[in-house]
């Protein structure tokens, strides 16, 4: 019988238990994969702790790739064996097999193997929406990106450069500023050590950035108002440092006329054909080699507690991934 992570109460990493599952058959809409390999992405530790609340019991995890088992009766876009991708709700995807809506997955190229593809989906997806369609960056622009180091943040920055843009990045240690600077980054500052808004300032000649890209939230929030231009962006999508403090609108957003934006990967991918053109977009990325995916750790399905605990200890610093 196939085993899965559930999840019957929110805490830390000893919730997480391993328990076989009766998986059945898919209804007309959905396709049954076995998953060969599962993205760990720090939104997971969230749907665990009870900050983003679940009904539970629930499965836990986004984001798998495998192959099609079995479809649905109405499904035509997907055959057994096909190789497939997805990272989206339901939750579930820290599983052996499952079954999931035709919708979310996408079909996977030749030459994308299984693990490039379960770290690819939502980190590659996320930083598709960010500079593709949130801010649209453009060639010869430098933007701020918090989180240099992380599985976002390493694509990020390659994809950027694929454009001709520059990217500030920042870092929580010394340790990963060698990491950001071989993916790309034009400038690193550890946000624990500096003032980064002041180094951005001084590196951009008191211009500062016309967009900043947010991931940790409540610590970085402030000195990424700082350190925008007039009319510049503030792109808020994750809250590694804890959620941010209420935002005063007269204080914090009026005198530079900012935007604020707080995006998810499911308000920019809303029906398969969206999803599919971004996965394919990202696809080519790594195919061609401007995005290239060094996978830094792998975990047994049965290691998920030591995942998390790495993950929220920081000692991930790359892109990471459960085997079934």
């Amino acid at each position: 019988m196939p085993k899965s992570i559930i999840i019957k109460r929110n805490g830390g990493p000893e919730v997480l238990e391993l328990q076989d599952v009766n998986v059945g058959s898919p209804g007309p809409d959905e396709i049954k994969v076995t998953n060969h390999a599962i993205g760990l992405n720090y939104i997971d530790t969230y749907h665990r702790s009870g900050l983003y609340p679940l009904t539970l019991p629930s499965g836990i995890g986004l984001e798998a790739a495998g192959k099609v088992d079995e479809v649905g009766s109405n499904i035509t876009e997907f055959n057994k064996g096909d190789n497939i991708a997805y990272a989206s709700i339901p939750l579930g995807a820290y599983s052996q097999q499952r079954i999931i809506p035709a919708k979310i997955a996408v079909k996977v190229p030749d030459g994308i193997s299984h693990k490039q593809a379960a770290t690819l989906m939502t980190k590659g997806l996320t930083t598709n929406y960010l500079i593709c369609k949130t801010y649209i960056l453009k060639a010869g622009e430098t933007i701020l990106f918090h989180a240099a180091a992380g599985g976002v943040g390493q694509i990020f920055a390659q994809w950027a450069n694929s454009i001709g843009a520059k990217v500030i990045g920042t870092v929580g240690s010394d340790k990963k500023i060698k990491i950001a600077e071989e993916n790309g980054y034009a400038h690193v500052i550890n946000y624990t050590k500096n003032d980064f808004a002041k180094k951005v300032m001084e590196i951009t000649n008191n211009e500062g950035v016309p967009a900043v890209f947010d991931g940790v939230g409540k610590n970085t929030f402030k000195g990424s108002l700082a350190c925008l231009k007039t009319r510049g962006m503030m792109v808020s999508f994750g809250n590694a440092s804890g959620p941010l403090d209420p935002v005063n609108v007269p204080k914090d957003i009026q005198p530079k006329g900012l935007y604020l934006t707080r995006p998810s990967i499911g308000q920019y991918f809303t029906n398969r054909k969206e999803l599919q053109t971004g996965a394919d977009e990202v696809f080519e990325k790594v195919k061609f080699g401007k995005i290239k995916i060094n996978i830094f750790k792998e975990y047994k399905l049965s290691d998920a507690k030591q995942a998390h605990q790495d993950l929220e200890s920081r000692k991930l610093t790359g892109p990471a991934i459960l085997i079934p």
